[in-house]
């Protein structure tokens, strides 16, 4: 059987904590458990003691009334909670309380989609379903969970609100689940119910299953980075087998992101294990229209509206605006930045989203950093483009000044402090211009045949002036010069 012959059938459960929430989900702990002492943040009803009574957080219920309005969600207005029960130290009372769409049962919405592009192509990637949930408690291991010699739980985690997003297994490669995580990562940022960039904070579930074949599910991804890595190893784990001629069979496995490999955890539970039934201790959620008006009219503007308004408002490409709105605080950025100087057109408009997307972010990237955790603001980047384009700096000079305007320099304290200005002086550029001619008489030569080899003798002056020499005014210089010599 070739690689080819294989139809990859992907499904993913995104958990995401409603990390914006100040209380957890059926009591009124602290949400904010990171930093804090093992334990500490925990009261009867996290730990389920006998006696106590949730009671349902209605913050919970608006922002997850927000995310299923931004997913196109169908919201059920009448539904109720379900135990599922499961024996496991991270859940101290040996269920979960959740909700369960069957049985009567019905998840807090059905449907929605979001759509991704990749290699030029949309894709709708269709949802199952969300639902809220708690989050168990926090089991911690020394080393990797395989070679660990013991396990400690921390209770502070047990009961922060989850919502659980579930797609349809309609996703057929690691990079279609790396662009829908991607597109949902933007949607909960913009509907401003979690901050996703907090360690743990979301926790992936990834079924995947070559078609014809028993699926494997691989648990608790810990970052939507490392979702495609452990689809791509699971991937080759499953196709081995089979082309040893083993029987692929339906298992829990986790991914050790250390490793970079799937353990075999157990094998896979079926829905009926998990018995579901009504939880009897919390009354029915009902949910009016009114309600619901309310929640979409306070809605901010989601990514997909924004980029067709930057398109509209910038004059911006779809590819650009698609990518700009990605990071809302980099889309925030950027709308701050252009809009703070009137003299900015098309072309600046173009100019500004080039050096954000490009040079900066990738310095955000190599550094870890977040844009609003930089000294870097709006108007330093108006700065760089206007030097540009009135001929005060070089492209050069300004992509070398970067970091250090992310630390909190201005432009013109760099400059100053490194000399980078500009070099525009006619008498020193045709010193180094004529230094150049004489170092490279084969160049020279080129120039009589083709002309585009004179780029070459202006590198090298950009060379000699390390990136400060006016281009405009060095190809004239060298253009004269070379006209003499011949």
């Amino acid at each position: 059987m070739s690689s080819q012959d294989y139809d990859i059938i992907i499904g993913l459960e995104a958990h995401i904590q409603l990390t914006n929430l100040n209380t957890k989900l059926f009591c009124s702990c602290s949400n904010n458990y990171r930093g804090a002492e093992p334990n500490s943040y925990v009261c009867p009803i996290c730990i389920g003691l006998p006696g106590s009574l949730p009671v349902i957080n209605k913050k919970a219920i608006e922002f997850a009334t927000r995310l299923a309005i931004a997913l196109s969600c169908e919201i059920n207005q009448s539904m109720y909670f379900f135990r599922k029960n499961y024996f496991y130290p991270d859940m101290s009372k040996n269920f979960q309380i959740s909700q369960y769409n069957k049985a009567g049962g019905k998840a807090f919405a059905d449907g929605g989609n979001i759509t991704i592009k990749l290699n030029s192509h949309k894709k709708d990637i269709i949802l199952n379903r969300i639902h809220l949930e708690e989050d168990p408690a926090r089991l911690v291991h020394k080393g990797s969970i395989a070679t660990s010699p013991y396990t400690l739980v921390d209770y502070n985690r047990s009961g922060v609100t989850l919502i659980e997003i579930v797609t349809e297994p309609v996703m057929s490669s690691p990079e279609e689940a790396r662009e829908f995580l991607k597109q949902l990562k933007s949607i909960v940022q913009y509907s401003g119910i979690s901050n996703l960039d907090l360690e743990g904070s979301v926790r992936v579930d990834a079924n995947i299953s070559i078609k014809g074949h028993d699926r494997s599910e691989v648990k608790n991804i810990n970052s939507f980075k490392e979702v495609e890595r452990a689809l791509r190893h699971e991937i080759v784990r499953q196709k081995n087998l089979l082309k040893r001629g083993k029987k692929l069979i339906q298992e829990t496995r986790h991914w050790d992101d250390k490793r970079r490999i799937t353990i075999s955890l157990r094998t896979k539970e079926f829905e009926a294990d998990y018995r579901y039934f009504p939880e009897q201790d919390l009354v029915p959620i009902e949910i009016d229209n009114i309600f619901i008006q309310k929640v979409k009219d306070e809605l901010p503007e989601m990514p997909s509206e924004r980029s067709i308004r930057l398109r509209r408002d910038y004059n911006l490409s779809e590819f650009d605006s698609d990518n700009l709105v990605l990071d809302k605080d980099i889309a925030d950025f950027y709308e701050d930045g252009v809009n703070s100087d009137a003299s900015f057109g098309p072309n600046e408009y173009k100019q500004y989203c080039n050096w954000l997307m490009n040079d900066i972010s990738r310095g955000l990237n190599e550094q870890n950093r977040k844009i609003k955790d930089t000294k870097l603001y709006p108007h330093q980047i108006v700065d760089i483009v206007k030097y540009i384009n009135e001929g005060k700096i070089t492209t050069k000079i300004a992509k070398n000044i970067v970091d250090d305007m992310m630390d909190g320099f201005s432009i013109m304290e760099i400059l100053e402090n490194k000399g980078k200005k500009r070099i525009s002086d006619e008498i020193l550029l045709q010193k180094f211009s004529n230094e150049v001619i004489k170092e490279n008489p084969k160049i020279v030569k080129d120039c009589r045949v083709n002309p585009k080899a004179i780029e070459a003798l202006i590198g090298r002056v950009m060379a000699k002036t390390r990136g400060q020499a006016d281009p405009h005014i060095t190809r004239n210089i060298i253009l004269e010069l070379l006209n003499k010599v011949e």
